[in-house]
């Protein structure tokens, strides 16, 4: 395990092409908007281009628009070591989640490149396409681990109806070439993530870094009461059938479901209640709710899908309301690669860094990228738990730490031909 100690980031060029990304989809509140395939998202996506050039890493774009950038290898038709994230945004979003580890991952590289040192086998830095949804989410990795299909592009649309596939043409791009952006699992020998974590507890343990053990699995259901529209004033009590009282009835189950079939990382979350006809002085018809459910394990998972279908049913016979779902992902749980988790806590622990074994609770890239080759992640600190608004922050000492266990896992990966 070869491993030089010498080769440091730059935390000052570093901050600094986070300020300049961070320039590019600002809104006037402040938060970024540079959703996937929008001219924000395609000018952050040149101007990370161009950077990768400036640094002398071989630069392309895949059929999926994953911007690539390679640092050559000893053994030029060895499987690559890949690193990355993401730089689409949601709505109103802060400057880290992706970005900061695309942007850390190309500091890493431009390290190694400027101190003359070249891996035993390519590193590749991706930037994957829609990790955050716009279009249903993790697009980029999912074409680059050939989970695409003709039906994916086809029907994939955002919140607002837009196709992707017509969307992707009014930019000149040839949606169909997503099916060519599959690399074979041949040519990838690990991927490593760094991440911020997105919830409270490295920030209130006062850690430096997360070294993530796995990655939870997840399902969204779109929920519907159907019960009987009817006037406010005139129709009492007990003889309504009130959609959204069966909302209110099932969200009070949750507690209980997550206590007798979850486990310590069960999350069940009703982001989004719909009602109808929606009139102030309407008993509401229709209530149409998303259900965002989590957890490690698939078989926890599971078991609660199956409580969650009794308790709907439950609460749809004793409010005198029919219910349907319709289920719109699920994404499986994934254990990191011990061996992988090893070698970053092996980092960690020679930096002198402050750190702990975790699991995380928002799913990333990594997920995708497990079905084709062995993963691992790198958390650092989100101040107050922080993320997917202009409030999120991680400190700069966090940040440069992060960066530093990145550069030493890529070291005693890459630099031992794993």
């Amino acid at each position: 395990m070869l491993v030089t100690e010498d080769t440091k980031i730059s935390i000052e060029r570093l901050r600094e092409d986070l300020k300049q990304l961070a320039e590019i989809g600002r809104g006037e509140d402040g938060g970024l908007y540079r959703m996937a395939f929008t001219a924000a998202d395609m000018e952050g996506k040149a101007w990370l281009e161009q950077k990768m050039k400036d640094a002398g890493l071989e630069t392309c774009r895949d059929g999926a628009c994953n911007v690539i950038g390679k640092l050559a290898g000893k053994v030029a038709d060895a499987p690559s070591l890949v690193i990355g994230s993401h730089i689409d945004t949601v709505p109103c979003a802060g400057i880290l989640d992706g970005t900061l580890g695309v942007l850390s991952g190309l500091e890493c590289l431009r390290a190694l490149k400027e101190a003359g040192r070249v891996p035993e086998m390519p590193v590749e830095l991706i930037a994957f396409s829609d990790e955050e949804g716009r279009f249903g989410g993790m697009f980029g990795s999912q074409a680059f681990a050939g989970q695409v299909t003709p039906d994916t592009v086809h029907n994939a649309v955002d919140p607002g109806g837009l196709k992707l596939a017509d969307t992707m043409q009014e930019l000149g791009l040839d949606p169909w070439d997503a099916l060519q952006a599959r690399r074979d699992p041949a040519s990838i020998a690990a991927y490593l993530e760094l991440h911020i974590e997105q919830g409270p507890v490295l920030s209130q343990m006062q850690e430096q870094v997360g070294v993530v053990e796995a990655i939870t699995g997840l399902f969204k259901w779109t929920v519907k009461f159907h019960g009987e529209p009817n006037h406010a004033g005139t129709t009492p009590m007990p003889m309504r059938r009130d959609a959204f009282m069966g909302v209110a009835d099932f969200a009070h189950e949750l507690p209980r479901i997550l206590d007798e079939n979850g486990s310590e990382t069960s999350r069940a979350t009703i982001g989004r209640v719909e009602l109808a006809p929606g009139s102030p002085n309407t008993v509401p018809g229709e209530a149409r709710f998303s259900l965002d459910v989590r957890d490690t394990d698939e078989t926890v998972m599971n078991e609660l899908a199956a409580a969650i279908r009794k308790a709907l049913a439950a609460v749809a016979r004793r409010r005198r309301l029919s219910f349907s779902y319709d289920a719109e992902s699920w994404i499986h749980p994934v254990d990191c690669d011990a061996a992988l988790v090893d070698i970053v806590e092996d980092a960690a622990r020679s930096a002198g860094m402050r750190y702990r074994r975790m699991e995380s609770g928002a799913a990333h890239d990594a997920q995708i990228m497990a079905t084709v080759c062995p993963v691992a992640m790198i958390f650092v600190p989100s101040k107050d738990g922080k993320s997917h608004s202009p409030a999120e922050w991680t400190a700069w000492d966090d940040i440069e730490a992060g960066a530093q266990v990145m550069l030493g896992a890529i070291e005693r990966y890459a630099f031992a031909g794993a």
